[in-house]
């Protein structure tokens, strides 16, 4: 980190990227001179440089919404860092998660998608064209069966050496899995969040 090009722009500046280190959500932009850099790493609460009040700045400092500082990374250029943090309270002064008004929620990219699907076949309950809702027509005990049928499935392609057919049936558990967690009023997140209990 000792290499940051403060000298790069005239005014001795560099872009702080902000994101959350948990959901990995970008959270804002700042920047930082080489003493809004020094402090942040001698506090541990993020620093900046404001272009606005024309001295640094802690996040926080009025509203107690402070980023505690997890890590810093300085990208290719030596010019940009990249902050992760674990933000206490909205990180917009205007009162959103995000400087872009958008909630910090943990996402799981194409499996959060396919837990929107899924809650939007439930709504529909055309059980004549979705497999989903006419699944969840016939009531939870069916849902929990298919997951117990499925497990199995998986343990039978994993004594076995097709791949192939392990990762599919481990793709069908995991999809009724979604299912039943739907069915109870859960999300994938809401196991996330036991397991991160857990976490010694």
């Amino acid at each position: 980190m000792e290499n940051i090009d403060f000298n790069k722009n005239d005014d001795g500046l560099v872009p702080a990227i902000i994101q959350d280190a948990y959901t990995k959500n970008v959270l804002m932009l700042g920047y930082m001179n080489a003493e809004a850099f020094e402090k942040t790493k001698t506090t541990g609460l993020v620093t900046f440089y404001s272009r606005t009040k024309n001295r640094l700045w802690t996040k926080g400092e009025d509203s107690g919404n402070v980023l505690n500082l997890v890590d810093m990374k300085l990208d290719c250029d030596n010019d940009t860092l990249l902050i992760s943090v674990n933000p206490e309270g909205p990180t917009c002064h205007k009162g959103a998660d995000t400087c872009w008004n958008e909630d910090n929620d943990e996402s799981f990219g194409f499996i959060s998608k396919l837990e929107d699907t899924i809650s939007a076949r439930i709504e529909s309950a055309d059980s004549e064209t979705s497999y989903v809702a006419s699944l969840f027509a016939k009531g939870i005990n069916k849902v929990a069966q298919k997951v117990g049928e499925e497990a199995v499935e998986v343990v039978i392609e994993a004594k076995d050496n097709n791949n192939k057919l392990f990762l599919e049936e481990s793709a069908d558990l995991l999809f009724h899995y979604l299912m039943l967690l739907q069915a109870k009023g859960f999300r994938l997140n809401d196991v996330v969040n036991v397991l991160q209990k857990r976490e010694k």
